[in-house]
């Protein structure tokens, strides 16, 4: 999905809540297109987080990523969340709230993205992952030994510093 442009004051909002409901988004006196990114946050009762790696052959390859893809047209960030966890992971959602927004653009993209991250939960206990090199429990204290993407940069300094917690959030959403 795409939306229209946004300022960079307002473009970084890692811990806030949002209105999810909302697709479409524009800032007044912008006119750049963006690419709506929808990215989850899986915490375990023992606390650790679910992360990726790219493939080899991906861009950014053998990057650390959270689970996530594009939200198609027509598509709310929950319902594009819940399909790329299927696809990706073989898990259904059960539960989401956004946990932060996050405005990037890659060097080698001509659009920007706008990264929507959730707090997620999916239904079963095994995974079948799908499109990574490989997948990992972590630790939010070591996720710093993990080489992310520099969009998901602010979101692990916070999750690795206990600034966000995913599980908590949902308990209160």
């Amino acid at each position: 999905m795409m939306v229209r442009g946004s300022c960079g004051r307002c473009c970084t909002r890692i811990g806030k809540r949002f209105n999810t409901e909302d697709t479409e988004i524009e800032h007044r006196g912008h006119g750049e297109e963006m690419r709506i990114v929808v990215a989850a946050v899986m915490e375990r009762k023992d606390r650790r987080l679910l992360i990726g790696q790219r493939r080899r052959s991906d861009s950014s390859p053998l990057k650390w990523e959270f689970p996530g893809g594009k939200v198609r047209e027509g598509e709310t960030a929950e319902a594009a969340l819940a399909r790329e966890l299927r696809e990706e992971l073989g898990v259904t959602l059960t539960r989401c709230a956004e946990i932060g927004r996050v405005r990037h653009r890659y060097d080698v993209s001509v659009e920007d993205l706008e990264i929507r991250f959730f707090a997620a939960t999916f239904a079963e206990a095994e995974l079948a992952p799908t499109c990574f090199e490989q997948v990992a429990w972590v630790l939010p204290k070591e996720l710093g030994q993990y080489d992310f993407l520099a969009a998901n940069a602010e979101l692990v300094a916070n999750l690795a510093t206990g600034r966000i917690k995913a599980a908590e959030i949902l308990q209160g959403s």
